[in-house]
């Protein structure tokens, strides 16, 4: 495994080894990486013959700047979970290198980011797109990986693709959850053992409010899910939401979609989790 820090020195490595016929697989991270991170990994291994990893905590995706401060660096173990898992490449570029002058490009993925996330982080996913598409375009993979949990931010990403036409394919990987159900997450490490506990409280209740949908509308769900977090001291609820997983807009009917999938943001104490579930898939 080789750690590069520079575009330049990035893309001389991958053009001898495309020219040998090579398929590059591409996995974009911030680091702190977790197991989750891992199987993407893996998965990325196992599909191509070169698997990059992107190391980059990305300024322009955070709307709140203390939530950029506390974001955190460990280069050093996320290299050690790397190199174990079969990368053949770290990316790891300073701020300067990814943005050596102001990205000022705007995009616009509606409907699909002016919900959810997009109505509660605002200039979130153009922060997304920015550092996505200057991944894509430095790499140049055959194919890039990322994970469900953040099924919004995965919805967008497919959307710019089409947008810019990017020749790639961009693989979906299902959540990975710790063994008691709480979805992996990089914040995680910011709980304290009591939070951790009542964290836990929130994929609980989603796995509880699918078996509650089988023989209850979409509203009754949806109440459900809002009392059972409002019930649990040191959670709050920000949003969840059924949307349609195809373009994420509210549904108020089962039978309105073959692909539902309820979305959900909570604070527990400071720190924001995400998480969601699938009612109904194609």
């Amino acid at each position: 495994m080789k750690i590069v820090h520079t575009i330049n020195e990035l893309q001389a490595e991958l053009s001898v080894l495309k020219a040998q016929g090579k398929k590059v697989g591409l996995v974009p991270t911030m680091g702190a990486l977790h197991a989750g991170h891992a199987s993407l990994v893996k998965r990325s291994v196992k599909e191509n013959d070169i698997t990059v990893v992107s190391v980059f905590v990305n300024p322009t995706q955070f709307n709140d700047k203390n939530d950029l401060i506390k974001y955190p660096h460990t280069l050093d173990a996320d290299c050690k979970l790397l190199e174990a898992n079969g990368c053949s490449f770290v990316f790891a570029p300073s701020v300067e290198e990814m943005y050596p002058e102001p990205d000022t490009r705007q995009f616009s993925f509606a409907p699909l980011d002016t919900v959810m996330e997009g109505a509660f982080r605002p200039g979130h996913f153009n922060g997304v797109a920015q550092i996505v598409s200057k991944l894509f375009d430095a790499v140049k993979p055959h194919r890039a990986y990322f994970g469900e949990k953040d099924f919004q931010q995965l919805a967008i990403i497919r959307e710019m693709v089409k947008q810019l036409h990017y020749d790639l394919e961009i693989v979906g990987c299902s959540i990975i959850r710790e063994e008691d159900g709480l979805a992996l997450s990089s914040r995680n490490a910011r709980l304290s053992t009591h939070e951790r506990e009542i964290a836990l409280k929130i994929s609980q209740t989603l796995f509880k409010s699918r078996t509650f949908a089988a023989d209850h509308s979409v509203s009754e769900t949806l109440r459900f899910v809002e009392e059972s977090i409002a019930a649990e001291k040191g959670l709050r609820l920000e949003y969840f939401e059924i949307v349609d997983g195809n373009n994420l807009q509210k549904i108020k009917d089962w039978a309105n979609t073959n692909y539902a999938v309820g979305c959900i943001t909570v604070f527990c104490g400071e720190v924001r989790l995400i998480d969601n579930i699938k009612y109904r898939e194609i």
